[in-house]
């Protein structure tokens, strides 16, 4: 897809970074709208020629929901203080606990919103919505314990694909990225190993970040990497090439990280040391990626790439 509308900065002169961050992060702050603790994990997509998003926002009493919101120009936002209210025909799923982490993908007719959805434990949800007012949740794709849901844009092999992380009802001490695949979105499985953790920035765990982007050469992942230091998880985030056709299997993996919490507003808030990447615009024309990540867990950052540079970097630095 042409955006040429694309939140961009150019690279700073004095950076030879292949990620560089927005200068004038966080681009949401944790108390954008009244009933706000935190706003950070957030998706974000074109819409209409500007940009709509679905965001996760902790609220004062410290429950997890989502709540939309618009912007002119893929920085500055509004966001409603009133979550989302979904349609659902089934009270059985339809009961809310806890609902975070969003992603947001286009797929032929309809915006599709995956996230975190509590059901007697943490499992991944899938609803839609066409014109960002009206929002129909459909199914709890998997069984609980699950996290990081990931659509690709697009059937592949005539069936819709997920990304996963199958996790634990807590702090979730492990993790590897799994590939479901679905002929209705309903229905999931055909469930294959992607890949799993690696010594270093991503020894303790691994988590598919944005909806991926499709290239020639594969599909362009970016994901999460976590760490165990001496003072609790670190996650960065870094990426990897997965064959178009077959995209449970892993044809590079960059190495080091690309970005790693380095900055104030990613090292301090209510969980420190935390880049999460959730959300990655695309401009086929220019090759420009603007990529959205939260900040320890508490604001939403903006960083920028170029595609040519990112697939060189995962293909010079591989290691599977």
């Amino acid at each position: 897809m042409n955006l040429p509308n694309i939140p961009w900065e150019e690279r700073p002169e004095d950076c030879s970074e292949v990620v560089w961050r927005y200068s004038a992060n966080p681009i949401i702050p944790r108390d954008l709208i009244p009933s706000s603790n935190s706003i950070f994990n957030s998706a974000v997509v074109p819409f209409e020629g500007k940009f709509a998003g679905v965001f996760r926002c902790d609220d004062k009493v410290r429950i997890q929901n989502l709540h939309r919101g618009f912007s002119e120009n893929g920085i500055d936002w509004t966001l409603e203080n009133d979550p989302i209210e979904w349609k659902c025909d089934d009270p059985e799923i339809g009961h809310f606990q806890y609902r975070y982490d969003p992603r947001v993908v286009w797929i032929e007719d309809r915006y599709y919103v995956i996230w975190c959805n509590g059901y007697h434990g943490p499992t991944i949800a899938i609803g839609h919505t066409k014109d960002f007012e009206e929002f129909t949740f459909l199914e709890n794709a998997l069984l609980p314990y699950n996290r990081n849901g990931v659509l690709f844009p697009r059937k592949i092999n005539d069936m819709y694909v997920m990304l996963s992380r199958p996790s634990d009802d807590g702090h979730t001490p492990f993790g590897d990225i799994y590939l479901s695949q679905s002929p209705d979105l309903i229905h999931w499985g055909q469930h294959r190993f992607v890949m799993g953790t690696k010594v270093g920035w991503e020894s303790t765990k691994v988590g598919a970040g944005p909806v991926p982007i499709e290239t020639p050469e594969g599909w362009l992942m970016i994901y999460h990497g976590v760490l165990t230091s001496c003072n609790g998880f670190v996650y960065s985030f870094g990426a990897a090439l997965l064959d178009l056709d077959q995209p449970w299997k892993v044809i590079y993996r960059g190495r080091p990280y690309l970005l790693s919490p380095q900055t104030y507003y990613e090292c301090v808030g209510d969980t420190p040391n935390v880049a999460f990447p959730c959300a990655a615009l695309h401009d086929q024309s220019t090759g420009r990626i603007a990529i959205y990540y939260g900040g320890a867990d508490t604001v939403t950052a903006l960083a920028f790439a170029k595609l040519d540079e990112v697939l060189d970097f995962v293909k010079s630095t591989s290691e599977l």
